[in-house]
């Protein structure tokens, strides 16, 4: 729940942002030089790629939910028990060994979503955010192609 409500801080933190800098790049077009309107439409870009990546952000986080929901509600999220370190990371060996076995089911059946999902959690376990995503967008895209 705690991740929600940061992602709507942020969202609103970002629409205001949004709206300062589009009023910023208006006024820079209303000054009528070439300069100021070429700066201004230029500046009046940041807000829509802005809220294209925040909006991407947002729809890959709820769609990363479903899928969450869907394998709790059959038992088939991985379970967390992984040792930790006094300041609460997991142990990084741990972690590489319970990769071995999640990267070797994926291997396995590489077009089941699930594989992929529990693939993208070992990932994240061992420190690995990129890939973690990468093997998320795979499950996602397999779970979307079987429904």
């Amino acid at each position: 729940m705690r991740a929600k409500q940061t992602a709507f801080v942020l969202a609103v933190v970002f629409v205001a942002y949004a709206a300062l800098i589009g009023y910023r790049g208006v006024l820079l077009i209303k000054v009528g030089t070439t300069v100021s309107v070429v700066l201004g439409l230029a500046v009046l870009v940041i807000p829509v790629i802005g809220a294209y990546l925040v909006w991407r952000e947002i729809q890959f986080g709820r769609r990363t939910e479903v899928l969450a929901k869907e394998l709790e509600a059959v038992g088939g999220l991985p379970v967390d028990d992984l040792p930790r370190r006094p300041s609460g990371r997991i142990d990084r060996a741990a972690a590489d060994e319970a990769f071995g076995r999640y990267r070797a089911e994926a291997e396995a059946a590489p077009d089941d979503w699930r594989v992929w999902f529990r693939l993208s959690t070992a990932y994240d376990a061992a420190g690995d955010r990129k890939r973690a995503r990468a093997a998320m967008r795979t499950a996602i895209g397999r779970h979307d192609s079987k429904s």
